[in-house]
């Protein structure tokens, strides 16, 4: 059996134990495929080893690697979780003795506030959906509910009509890991998503927001309509798919919600994860702090 053919059944047989005994979605198991594949390819060029018989000494020479190629530390550091995770799978299997990644020393990683936005402009963007069309009408409920609940861009396309608890106004969303939480949303999103109901055409499709297709739409489509509104309203900012549950982080915690209740509506499984919003709201103290303070 070639060398290839050994690489391609055991990396598969580590994204099954991803997907199915994991439970991770769809998206990180392709994030850790890519990952490895990178790897896999550096090896069979730059190494005499094979996948069983790597050295640590080897993938300290695939760190600089990726360095030279300008790699930032978060990127490298995710994909050497990647390698390390499938290391682990492989001695769990008894394909190897032992795991050459204990010993490899982590870059520091840059601490890099997410981005957010205003008030102010989240409702310049939201108000430029007149809702002339019904997908306008889609887009408006679905911008909505994103800022009313800090989903992420891939749990809200994935979101089904039997998610959605109209009279207690609750969305079930499935969560990394296939985890399951309970979000509520406010007056505005109710009303977006009850007028784009009114109008969307009858589908077979379980999920909500629909393509003009009459499937469900995708992340990148939904994306493009964004920047598509963000265009229209004159806003020229920097935003990314995951700017809008930023600002609903940053926004509520400005408005006095405690850390612990934004940990459990974001779904974030450790609360340090959470805590990175502190920074940007200590940081509009500062800010406001040194604009309106007389000597500031």
């Amino acid at each position: 059996m070639s060398k290839n053919l050994i690489e391609d059944q055991t990396l598969r047989s580590f994204l099954d134990y991803l997907h199915i005994e994991k439970g991770l979605s769809p998206n990180t198991v392709k994030s850790y495929q890519s990952d490895l594949s990178i790897f896999f390819v550096w090896l069979s060029g730059n190494c005499n080893s094979s996948i069983e018989n790597t050295k640590s000494e080897d993938l300290e020479l695939f760190i600089k690697h990726l360095f030279k190629l300008g790699f930032k530390s978060t990127t490298i550091n995710r994909k050497i979780s990647s390698i390390k995770t499938f290391y682990v799978f492989l001695k769990k299997q008894k394909l190897i003795n032992t795991i050459p990644t204990e010993d490899i020393i982590v870059p520091k990683q840059e601490k890099n506030l997410p981005k957010s936005i205003s008030e102010k402009e989240v409702e310049t963007l939201l108000n430029s959906i007149n809702g002339s069309s019904n997908i306008e009408l889609r887009d408006k409920a679905m911008m909505e509910l994103l800022y009313a609940t800090g989903v992420r861009v891939s749990e809200l396309v994935n979101i089904k009509l039997n998610d959605i608890d109209f009279n207690r106004r609750v969305i079930r969303v499935i969560g990394k890991g296939s985890k399951e939480r309970l979000v509520p949303f406010g007056e505005k999103a109710f009303i977006a998503l009850n007028n784009y109901l009114a109008s969307r055409e009858k589908s077979i499709t379980k999920e909500i927001f629909l393509s003009n297709r009459g499937t469900g739409i995708t992340r990148i489509s939904f994306w493009n309509r964004v920047k598509f509104y963000l265009s229209r309203c004159g806003l020229s900012i920097e935003i990314s798919p995951h700017t809008l549950r930023h600002a609903f982080a940053t926004h509520i915690l400005n408005r006095g919600a405690d850390l612990r209740s934004v940990q459990m509506l974001l779904g974030h499984s450790d609360l340090s994860t959470t805590q990175i919003y502190t920074h940007i709201a200590k940081q509009r103290l500062s800010d406001v702090l040194k604009k309106h303070h007389p000597r500031g």
